[in-house]
């Protein structure tokens, strides 16, 4: 299985240091993060978006391929999570990660999307690595 990986620098320290961002793909190249990027609203990005972003990609990819093994062959998984970055003592940590879930499959019952996304949610690598509470609201619409 492959390795991937990401890089980060970081000039200057505390509120005044800015950093940068990549990952080996180039999908992001020198990208700017910093305190005014986590914790105001400067344009760029910052850990918990990525991690946001890795975890509804995992999800609705490990929700993919469950569903095809279970023989659906067509639909449409839209997912969004949303990290939670709280203080503790004198640090922080990500405390939880929310996903949503918008689903569009044809001919699956309810319950049985509902056991399949529930298994996807707890199984997908990235929630895995998480220390955090992992919740899951979904909607199924019919194909």
């Amino acid at each position: 299985m492959p390795t991937r990986s990401g890089s980060a620098k970081y000039e200057g320290f505390g509120r005044d240091g800015v950093g940068h961002v990549s990952t080996q793909s180039g999908v992001l190249d020198d990208r700017k993060y910093g305190f005014n990027t986590r914790f105001g609203d400067e344009p760029g990005t910052n850990p918990e978006e990525l991690i946001a972003a890795a975890h509804a990609a995992c999800f609705t990819m490990a929700l993919s391929f469950a569903l095809a093994r279970e023989g659906f062959e067509d639909g449409r998984l839209e997912a969004t999570a949303r990290v939670t970055l709280d203080k503790q003592g004198e640090g922080f940590a990500i405390t939880r990660s929310d996903l949503t879930l918008t689903a569009t499959i044809a001919d699956i019952d309810p319950d049985q999307f509902a056991r399949i996304a529930a298994d996807a949610k707890a199984n997908c690598p990235v929630s895995k690595v998480l220390n955090a509470e992992i919740t899951l609201d979904h909607t199924l619409n019919a194909g």
